[in-house]
């Protein structure tokens, strides 16, 4: 199995993260308070997808004084095409 294909099917195989990436595609930034009721997410399970997809550099973390905020990172050419696999998805 290949990097991309580890990649896809660590997105498509959790409900959460691929609601995180859809709403921060939506809102554009969002912090913890906002995604854990837009998510309905318990904040051990948020932060762990947070976690894992800032690592796999979807999303970016930015803190303004304590408040932390996230967003994605289309500096990272894979970014609209999950989007775009995403939101093909959700019309099936």
């Amino acid at each position: 199995m290949s990097h991309s294909d580890d990649l896809v099917q660590t997105i498509l195989g959790s409900r959460g993260k691929t609601k995180i990436l859809l709403l921060l595609a939506e809102y554009g930034q969002l912090n913890i308070t906002r995604l854990l009721k837009y998510t309905g997410l318990h904040h051990k399970l948020l932060e762990k997808h947070l976690q894992e997809l800032k690592q796999l550099g979807l999303i970016e973390e930015e803190k303004i004084g304590r408040v932390r905020y996230f967003s994605l990172r289309f500096d990272n050419p894979k970014v609209p095409i999950i989007l775009e696999l995403l939101h093909a998805l959700r019309e099936i």
